[in-house]
């Protein structure tokens, strides 16, 4: 297979040690022991030499793609949080500075108005300065 031929990408983990593989049983048929799940726990490196099945081949997917899936499970959640929150934080962080002009020019506005109609309404009135 050529596929097998190429460097995987530095991230995924590459087998650094061969196990030495147990003989089979010779009572157990092998439709048999292809049927049954063998526990993750008990996985181990098989030989390049050995010849498996389809459905086994199936099934060694199955149960990576449900390690991997697994290990992903783990740090999602942790890992989606605190990517959200750094963009939400870079957002505020953009919106504080425009926030404050436009919250000052409205403040502004208000005392501008507010002086105004309280000097239409006092404009008998004799200054404090007593001029």
């Amino acid at each position: 297979m050529a596929s097998n031929l190429r460097t995987p990408p530095r991230f995924v983990p590459t087998l650094t040690t061969v196990l030495e593989v147990p003989p089979e049983p010779s009572a157990v048929e092998p439709e048999a022991a292809s049927a049954t799940q063998p526990d993750p726990a008990s996985a181990m490196a098989l030989p390049p030499a050995m010849q498996l099945s389809q459905a086994e081949i199936v099934s060694l997917e199955e149960q990576l793609l449900h390690r991997v899936l697994q290990r992903v499970d783990l740090s999602l959640e942790e890992r989606l949080s605190d990517t959200v929150s750094a963009a939400i934080q870079h957002q505020l962080d953009a919106m504080v500075p425009r926030l404050r002009n436009e919250i000052e020019a409205v403040l502004r506005a208000l005392v501008i108005e507010a002086m105004a109609a309280e000097l239409s309404e006092n404009t008998g009135s004799t200054p404090a300065s007593g001029v």
